[in-house]
């Protein structure tokens, strides 16, 4: 294959999960931003029954990303992406239907968090990891995630004028058809990458997948990696779950909340993209400490303020800026120490924890909320943990593992 013709490849590549992503992350975040409040007044439930699904799908994502990685790597995405897309229907549509707390658990909890996790960042990056060459392997992974939040921005004012027109049960369905369209779109996806798979150069300590798991967990630099992304998922789903309402008992319109969600993606995508341009240039640690720390002082700002539409859109854009632009850094580092023979499996672990994070942010802002009648001591917690995550990027070594080797 000729440079013009792999970069062509390359294009198309990115194009493809672009758009995957964008149903994939917009409809996740469509489900747990907007049907909390629809779902529990029409249920007669607390807000923990709907919040507890939320987090149970989290976990799942999580506790399957490590083997469905290892699957893409070992076998290929193109089975992956298209039985998530199935999955991802099956879950959608049995949540239209649902009767109670066990089948929300089931259906938008297990079914979909699995489904998430078939078609999300490490499977897309298991391929496009592998498809590009390492100094631009950030960008490209910024270029995706950027997209994955601009389906946020699409997603959720669609999800929301269907609710308000035609009802949740509707606007489940309605998404249950789009997801099902990531099954051809999968397939063409992963026929792009098998085309433009450069050679997999064999790094020291990486020959099989147990071997590859045990020396990056040996490694101090992955633990505080994997230490640090739990703070992210506590972040971004306790917001994306319970900004919503949070700002509906504080007197805000529903109207802003939607606003506000929409915008967390738009601007997102912009900071995302950056993350990736500026993580090629400059250490990665550097750029993780500090999206973590402006997290914290982002929230702190919000929350000191007086509560108004604008505050809350200009708290949006900022957080929505800081919003997944965790992702690129995070997974080019993994990429960067480890290589990419199994990026989507090691690269999963790290969001593993990711994702236990997003279940205690998601089950504990439900939680304390119906405990105490507020979200202050949640929001406390996110602070903390931001300067936290700050602090514990720093000492991470981005170099090669084979070339630390060699120096020693």
């Amino acid at each position: 294959m000729t440079d013009s013709e792999r970069n062509k490849n390359i294009v198309y590549a990115l194009l493809t999960v672009s758009i995957i992503l964008g149903i994939a992350m917009g409809t996740r975040n469509a489900f747990s931003g907007l049907f909390l409040q629809p779902i529990s007044s029409d249920m007669k439930w607390g807000r923990e029954v709907f919040s507890f699904a939320v987090a149970l799908q989290n976990l799942l994502w999580g506790i399957s990303q490590p083997f469905i990685g290892y699957i893409a790597d070992r076998y290929g995405a193109k089975r992956v992406l298209m039985i998530g897309a199935v999955l991802y229907s099956i879950g959608l549509v049995w949540t239209a239907f649902l009767s109670s707390g066990t089948t929300l658990a089931l259906s938008g909890g297990i079914i979909m968090g699995v489904a998430v996790a078939c078609t999300t960042y490490s499977v897309a990056y298991s391929v496009l990891g592998k498809m590009v060459d390492a100094s631009r392997r950030a960008w490209a992974f910024g270029i995706s995630a950027a997209a994955g939040s601009f389906g946020q921005f699409i997603m959720i004012p669609v999800g929301q004028w269907f609710i308000s027109t035609e009802g949740w049960k509707f606007s489940l369905l309605g998404l249950a058809v789009i997801t099902a369209t990531m099954a051809p779109l999968g397939w063409y996806f992963a026929k792009l990458g098998e085309k433009g798979k450069l050679p997999q150069p064999s790094s020291v300590g990486q020959a099989t997948a147990g071997e590859a798991m045990k020396t990056a967990f040996a490694d101090r630099s992955y633990l505080l990696l994997t230490l640090g992304y739990f703070v992210c998922g506590f972040q971004v789903v306790f917001i994306g779950a319970h900004l919503t309402p949070y700002l509906l008992d504080k007197g805000v319109p529903a109207h802003v909340g939607v606003t506000a969600l929409a915008l967390v993606g738009l601007f997102n995508c912009i900071g995302t993209y950056l993350a990736g341009v500026v993580a090629g240039k400059m250490p990665k640690r550097y750029v993780l400490s500090f999206i973590y720390l402006m997290r914290s002082i982002v929230i702190v700002i919000f929350l000191a303020l007086p509560l108004t539409a604008w505050s809350v859109y200009a708290f949006a854009a900022a957080i929505g800026f800081l919003w997944l632009s965790t992702v690129p850094p995070t997974n080019a580092l993994v990429a960067q120490i480890y290589g990419a023979r199994y990026l989507g499996m090691l690269g999963g672990i790290v969001f593993f924890s990711h994702q236990i994070g997003s279940f205690l942010g998601a089950w504990l802002g439900g939680k304390m909320f119906d405990l105490q009648g507020n979200y202050n001591t949640v929001w406390i917690i996110i602070i903390a943990l931001g300067v936290f995550a700050a602090l514990v990027h720093l000492p991470i070594d981005e170099r090669a593992l084979d070339k630390r080797v060699a120096v020693a």
